[in-house]
């Protein structure tokens, strides 16, 4: 079967791998029908991903349909169309047995820690894959990224009073944004590129929308009557932008931070304790996200028209995959249909 294989930064390559064999007992074997392209292989193609190594098949945004059940699964039907939570634990250890199953240090994902669905079959754990029949594949491809949204805003423990910040109109920023309305907060989107932000002002009319500068803090203030977010959730994964969230957010506020880089963060302790904040990390997402995700979607709830704004093949992603960095072209999030 066919494959493509990213050797080092910048550098892909087509190979053919031999096919995984039958499914064993709670395993499925998955034939890939679309993938999410997300941040993290945009940065791994660039070198810029933590916790990664080369040489890696990517791809975790994964719609897939069934082809064959191991023994004892009994959720899945041959023929179904699914989405996969591409995140798991090698070990049950402490993170496992407290239930944080998205997370720790055994915890593998997809394309990053382990060679990921840039292939045409894959054998996976039958109760990490979800059915999701009815749904367009494009819309099953980007379930995992609205899926991190979600579990975003679930850190922030958002209730309907707070107003929510998102720093960063990618697709995980633009996840927590529409997750953020769930919970019926006042959301706020900013970002530096205007046509991201253009999109947001469009799709969701409710959520104000800033541009970063130098006076955002005013902005907002100016926005919010004197106030602050009391929800900062940064998704850009850039360390100015996250260590500026300290400033962003009310006293007794909390800040999540879903993007990562390579590098340190710091921030000044007195300030830090002076507004009493709490701080936490979003990772991954848990299966309750995975199935809320796809229910909103096939209740119609979720609109999420225009949030795929790409689609590349695989027949052809190794010579078009750098289009995906051009500015010009205004990408929002990318396909890969096979």
């Amino acid at each position: 079967m066919n494959g493509i294989i990213l050797e080092q930064p910048g550098a892909f390559k087509r190979i053919t791998k031999e096919h995984p064999g039958k499914p064993a007992a709670g395993e499925v074997l998955l034939r890939i029908k679309m993938l999410g392209v997300c941040g993290t292989d945009l940065h791994a193609y660039k070198g810029r991903q933590p916790f990664f190594s080369y040489p890696r098949i990517l791809g975790h945004e994964i719609a897939a349909e069934v082809v064959e059940l191991g023994d004892g699964v009994t959720h899945l039907r041959v023929g179904d169309t699914c989405a996969v939570m591409p995140y798991r634990n090698i070990s049950t250890d402490q993170a496992v047995m407290n239930g944080k199953t998205h997370c720790g240090p055994n915890v593998r994902v997809l394309g990053v820690h382990e060679d990921g669905a840039m292939q045409e079959y894959m054998l996976y754990l039958a109760d990490h894959v979800f059915p999701a029949n009815g749904l367009p594949l494009d819309q099953i491809a980007v379930i995992e990224p609205l899926a991190i949204g979600s579990h975003a805003i679930e850190r922030g423990q958002v209730q309907p009073d707070d107003i929510v910040l998102v720093v960063g109109a990618g697709p995980i920023g633009i996840a927590a944004v529409m997750m953020g309305q769930f919970k019926a907060a006042r959301v706020i989107a900013i970002d530096v590129n205007q046509s991201r932000l253009d999109f947001i002002s469009q799709k969701f009319p409710a959520v104000d929308t800033l541009t970063v500068g130098e006076t955002v803090v005013d902005e907002l203030q100016q926005l919010l009557g004197g106030n602050l977010p009391t929800v900062v959730i940064d998704a850009t994964g850039n360390k100015a932008s996250m260590e500026k969230c300290f400033e962003y957010v009310a006293p007794g506020g909390t800040v999540i931070y879903v993007g990562l880089f390579i590098g340190d963060i710091s921030f000044h302790d007195p300030y830090f304790q002076m507004k009493e904040l709490t701080l936490r990390t979003s990772r991954n997402a848990y299966p309750t996200d995975f199935t809320k995700i796809i229910r909103l979607l096939k209740a119609g709830l979720l609109n999420i028209d225009g949030y795929v704004t790409h689609r590349l093949y695989f027949d052809n992603l190794t010579d078009e995959f750098t289009s995906l960095y051009d500015p010009e072209k205004q990408v929002i999030k990318a396909v890969i249909a096979y």
